[in-house]
């Protein structure tokens, strides 16, 4: 009785700060459109997204490296992740990530790439409206660095230093940006808080060679002509996203485990939304999830998340786990995600 009171009155306090928080930053302007690299917003890991997204207090894989950096100081050995992303519009969505504890100060040290490849399109102009015979490419990268230690038993915290890229032709545009997170784990059994905040950084802006070109100042001056001149796009910010979480697990004996987690979101470019995520598991190796994400945001089209995984380690030897998930996102179909997991000793 008292475990299910502490659990109660964590949850209802966690849940007031929230509510008051959303309260506090609640605007009828979502923001969408005013941020660059939105393709750090796209989840990863294939475990993580059939649970909604709702990660940031699991985070205990090396995809903690987006979700939560504090998280890989849950790692107890060597672990390396990879994700293939079938995302939308026939574009590719791809994440690795490694983590390895380090012998001292009870820290981790973690390493990840985050690839967006749009492909090949062709060069249309005014007057070649079908393509001019020439192709274009466009595609988005994050690389990240993060240091991650444990404050005591029960409380962590990370730190990521990443570098972000965007390309489009023959323009680009980089800046670099920070993750914090921290991670508790309460002295209640099973029960974890979560919190990060992603993307704290510079802004972006595009350059490159085909935003030179030539212009006559004056076309009743034959004098002067053809003067060289270079456009001066625009710089915006990063998609800053704020996030704050619970999970909890339950033992049911022989019959498995089960593990269900909440996440509040603050983006700066949208409205506050709520997403869910459950995870029934077997024997510790068979695992079905399901999750809802983004709840309550404005114009959302996106919502129900399912998928499954297996994941198998015998300690002294080399583990292994597989993950699918699958995302509706309405009129625009569907998405579906792959992971690979090893672990080493």
């Amino acid at each position: 009785m008292k475990r299910l009171v502490a659990i109660l009155f964590i949850s209802l306090l966690f849940w007031s700060s929230s509510l008051s928080a959303q309260q506090q930053f609640e605007t009828d302007v979502s923001g969408v459109g005013t941020t660059v690299a939105n393709f750090l917003e796209i989840g990863v890991g294939a475990r993580a997204m059939a649970m909604g997204g709702s990660y940031v207090a699991i985070a205990n894989d090396p995809t903690a490296l987006y979700y939560n950096p504090a998280g890989i100081t849950n790692l107890g050995n060597i672990q390396v992740e990879f994700m293939h992303n079938e995302w939308l519009v026939d574009t590719n969505y791809d994440f690795i990530g490694a983590v390895t504890p380090l012998p001292f100060w009870n820290s981790s040290i973690g390493a990840s790439l985050i690839l967006l490849d749009y492909g090949e399109q062709p060069v249309r102009t005014e007057e070649f409206q079908e393509g001019n015979g020439q192709n274009y490419g466009a595609r988005d990268y994050a690389v990240s660095l993060t240091y991650a230690a444990a404050l005591t038993t029960n409380f962590s915290f990370g730190l990521s230093g990443k570098y972000i890229n965007q390309k489009i032709w023959n323009e680009t545009a980089g800046t670099m940006a920070m993750d914090l997170g921290i991670f508790y784990t309460t002295p209640v059994e099973g029960l974890r808080l979560g919190m990060s905040i992603s993307n704290f950084g510079g802004e972006m802006q595009l350059s490159g060679r085909d935003l030179d070109t030539v212009k006559d100042p004056d076309e009743d001056n034959e004098n002067v002509e053809d003067i060289p001149v270079s456009f001066i796009t625009s710089s915006y910010p990063l998609p800053l996203i704020f996030r704050a979480g619970m999970s909890y697990t339950q033992s049911m004996g022989p019959v498995g485990s089960l593990t269900v987690t909440s996440d509040v979101f603050h983006p700066n470019n949208n409205t506050e939304s709520i997403s869910v995520g459950a995870e029934y598991g077997y024997a510790g190796i068979f695992f079905l999830r399901a999750g809802y994400e983004n709840a309550y945001e404005e114009n959302a089209i996106n919502g129900l998340t399912f998928g499954g995984g297996i994941d198998y380690y015998e300690k002294g030897k080399m583990g292994f786990r597989v993950d699918y998930a699958f995302s509706d996102w309405g009129i625009l179909e569907s998405a579906h995600r792959f992971s690979v997991g090893i672990i080493l000793n």
